[in-house]
């Protein structure tokens, strides 16, 4: 059987590090054979079942790589007498040929947040989530499988249309980020010297940094003066010039420390160091931010916005993100309740192992195969 992924929109670090992840769980068939189109930035691993397939288009042009998949990718599927095509990007440009099932996932949440949507200036941007929401609700609509990460985002589209064989499959947490009970672990030197609160994600209005900070500024002197808030996440966007102003309005520049972004393989210490995770975005499907810290058993508070309950479950305290006062109540609870955080830390360990790559990738591969070997359309 043959599996053709349509991987050439996953050029950064979500998309890849799943993809990553799957292909390190191939199954052991000796009849599968799996076809990748993808940027050359996603390494794929030696493997005899993989092949990498370069297009002759230059695709790297969203609007180029929409015609090519509309236009040459069905004539390709037919001449590999494709079983299946897996778009995991969540938009299915192809119309498949006679004898080859369309396979799907449904990972950005931001076309279907009318909050979010609402607050990205009238633009290109804007009209790009507008259509986005269109397509992707087509594509999981005349898939013949669609994969969600998160019961809640499955639950928001099957509210807007039918999907004809859904699957709830969350991501799962890379081994390097189970730093519980390692005292090895290095404390990298740019962190403060003593204890932290730490806040990882890239600043977006969603993900509520200008509350965080707010909320940071009415705990009592003492509390900002031994828990440093460190804000890990890129700083070259608008949001994070509104926070900048904020912090120097406020006085925090001592206190709230911008690390900027920092590179992915050096995050597992800075979780694993901190006093306490917090995670504030109100918009998510599956978020692997509040699963990797988790997994390092530190205590997490956190947005109780859907999905994140579903994941965080009781391994976290939970706010709302959209209340700087409720922010700063729970931050306060954390931080001065030493019996609370201790039974978190125990709870972030237990909840962190529910969520594993190769359980994962296993399961994906079973239903692809499944898909692979059920009936054909037109057949």
């Amino acid at each position: 059987m043959k599996i053709v992924f349509n991987a050439l929109s996953a050029r950064l670090g979500g998309g890849q590090t799943y993809l990553i992840n799957l292909f390190q769980f191939v199954p052991d068939n000796a009849d599968l054979e799996i076809l990748v189109f993808a940027p050359a930035s996603l390494k794929l691993p030696d493997h005899p079942r993989i092949k990498r397939v370069e297009p002759a288009w230059p695709t790297e042009n969203p609007i180029v790589r929409a015609v090519w998949e509309r236009w040459v990718l069905p004539g390709i599927l037919t001449a590999e007498k494709a079983d299946v095509l897996f778009c995991p990007g969540g938009v299915v440009g192809t119309s498949a040929p006679t004898g080859c099932k369309v396979a799907t996932m449904f990972r950005n949440m931001i076309p279907f947040d009318l909050r979010v949507r609402k607050s990205i200036p009238l633009g290109l941007q804007r009209l790009r989530n507008w259509l986005l929401n269109r397509i992707m609700l087509k594509s999981m609509r005349e898939a013949d499988l669609t994969i969600f990460i998160s019961n809640y985002a499955r639950s928001v589209i099957e509210s807007l249309t039918h999907i004809k064989n859904p699957v709830t499959i969350p991501h799962g947490i890379g081994s390097v980020f189970r730093t519980h009970g390692d005292s090895a672990v290095l404390r990298p030197d740019f962190l403060p010297a003593g204890e932290y609160v730490l806040y990882v994600s890239r600043f977006d209005v969603y993900k509520h940094h200008y509350e965080v900070v707010s909320a940071y500024a009415e705990l009592p002197k003492e509390l900002r003066e031994k828990f440093p808030l460190v804000l890990v996440g890129e700083t070259n966007l608008p949001e994070a010039d509104r926070v900048k102003s904020l912090i120097a309005a406020l006085g925090l520049e001592g206190q709230v420390l911008l690390l900027g972004a920092i590179p992915y393989q050096t995050l597992p210490p800075l979780y694993h160091h901190a006093y306490l995770n917090l995670f504030a975005s109100s918009c998510e499907n599956c978020p692997n931010i509040l699963l990797e810290a988790l997994a390092s058993g530190r205590p997490m508070i956190c947005s109780n916005v859907m999905p994140m309950p579903e994941f965080g479950a009781d391994a976290a305290l939970y706010f709302s993100p959209f209340d700087s006062k409720d922010i700063k109540n729970v931050l306060s609870e954390a931080l001065t309740s030493p019996d609370t955080l201790k039974a978190l830390s125990v709870a972030a360990v237990t909840q962190s192992d529910k969520f594993d790559w190769e359980k994962t990738s296993r399961k994906t591969w079973s239903e692809l195969l499944a898909l692979a070997v059920s009936p054909k359309k037109g057949v």
